[in-house]
């Protein structure tokens, strides 16, 4: 985004922001590191102004995500008709990322902040920041920035959690000098990234170690080496003891085989629903997929649902990552 049109946002985001006394913030389902710190991070900053903030994530919340400053005020139960102020979305790239009983009707005449990362937001908010950052946590940081608000510990812990979870603790092709600048600014906060690290990336329980198991026994490659799929039914699941956040990352496992350009993970939600996250490593465009599809995300990074049998999108998705690894870079 260009400098003038970012200060041109931010400043507009400034007074909004500042005439308002209350405001509910929303993440999307299927919770991270992202949404949920930038959304706990910019609250947190809100009622330091003196706001009164709500937050609302109809999703599981991933255990490990559970120690963050603010998470135990989290509603999982939401009730539109009763919002009032200025409805703040973080990291959706449409409203119904946050609940599907937020549709147009219930919106309008709303008041919609939209701040998000991803090139697939549809600019569905009264005023919308969408900017192709490392993470939605790297905007919220300069929200907080120009609003004058200091960068409080909590605060700190919320936002390096959202930017070292969606670069995948600073390894993806998405982080920048920024990411760095940012982190070593809320580093000196005095917070503590090795226990932060320790419970995001290093302990896991016994029963993702099922689940990663399960994953690893029903990984496949396929084209020749350079496209992999895991498959994950509900069974798996349920006899893990795992729930679905916990295959969050996974994907990854297959996308780090040596000559894999794409990878997806294929996750069984109902009997005729399969939600699918692809990865590639360094061509593929897997958001434009993920659009063919009524999903999206980043090039490198993306999802969709599909209403489908298991079998039915492991076939539909194998064939489409072959077809776009034969059209190859050019196309």
């Amino acid at each position: 985004m260009a400098k003038t049109m970012r200060n041109n946002i931010l400043h507009e985001l400034t007074a909004k922001i500042n005439a308002i006394s209350e405001a509910a913030l929303f993440s999307h389902e299927s919770p991270d590191g992202d949404c949920l710190g930038s959304m706990l991070a910019l609250g947190l900053a809100l009622e330091t102004l003196g706001k009164k903030v709500q937050f609302y994530n109809t999703g599981y919340l991933p255990g490990n995500l559970n120690f963050l400053p603010g998470a135990d005020r989290i509603n999982a139960v939401m009730t539109p008709e009763e919002f009032s102020g200025t409805l703040i979305f973080l990291d959706c790239a449409e409203a119904e990322r946050a609940s599907s009983e937020l549709t147009e009707d219930v919106l309008k005449d709303k008041t919609i902040i939209n701040i998000d990362h991803h090139i697939s937001n549809n600019g569905f908010g009264t005023i919308n920041w969408v900017d192709e950052a490392a993470a939605t946590g790297e905007l919220v940081y300069e929200l907080i920035k120009e609003l004058g608000v200091p960068i409080s510990a909590d605060i700190a812990v919320n936002l390096y959690t959202a930017i070292v979870t969606d670069t995948g603790r600073f390894s993806y092709s998405n982080t920048t000098v920024k990411s760095f600048q940012i982190t070593a600014e809320l580093y000196q906060t005095g917070i503590d990234i090795v226990k932060i690290n320790e419970i995001l990336f290093e302990k896991k329980s016994p029963s993702y170690m099922r689940l990663l198991q399960s994953a690893l026994a029903n990984l496949k490659v396929f084209h020749n080496g350079s496209a992999a799929l895991i498959v994950l039914s509900m069974n798996d699941f349920q006899q893990s003891g795992a729930d679905e956040s916990m295959s969050d990352g996974l994907v990854n496992y297959a996308r780090n085989i040596e000559g894999v350009e794409v990878a997806a993970l294929l996750k069984e939600v109902a009997a005729d629903k399969v939600k699918v996250s692809f990865r590639s490593s360094s061509w593929l465009d897997v958001n434009a997929i993920a659009g063919s599809f009524g999903g999206g995300g980043h090039q490198r990074a993306s999802g969709c649902t599909v209403n489908a049998t298991l079998q039915e999108t492991e076939r539909l998705i194998e064939s489409v990552l072959g077809e776009a690894l034969t059209r190859g870079r050019d196309h």
